[in-house]
């Protein structure tokens, strides 16, 4: 399951980063989203959702969402 299917307010282990650009793994590293760890997503709106990693809230877009599998 990606982020995209995940349930709001429920806390999920990062699994998987789906994504072949190597930068947007970069990206996903650098705010603490790799394999293993938690990840809640805290709303959805149009176009995204926030996500919350280690103590900090995210505005991630539909298709960074889809490249996390949990």
């Amino acid at each position: 399951m990606n982020l995209v299917e995940a349930r709001v307010g429920e806390e999920y282990i990062v699994k998987e980063i789906e994504a072949q650009d190597e930068e947007l793994k970069s990206f996903l590293f650098s705010l603490g989203c790799y394999d293993g760890e938690p990840i809640t997503v805290i709303s959805r709106m149009k176009g995204g959702c926030v996500v919350s990693i280690k103590d900090a809230r995210y505005n991630i877009d539909t298709d960074l969402a889809q490249a996390i599998s949990v």
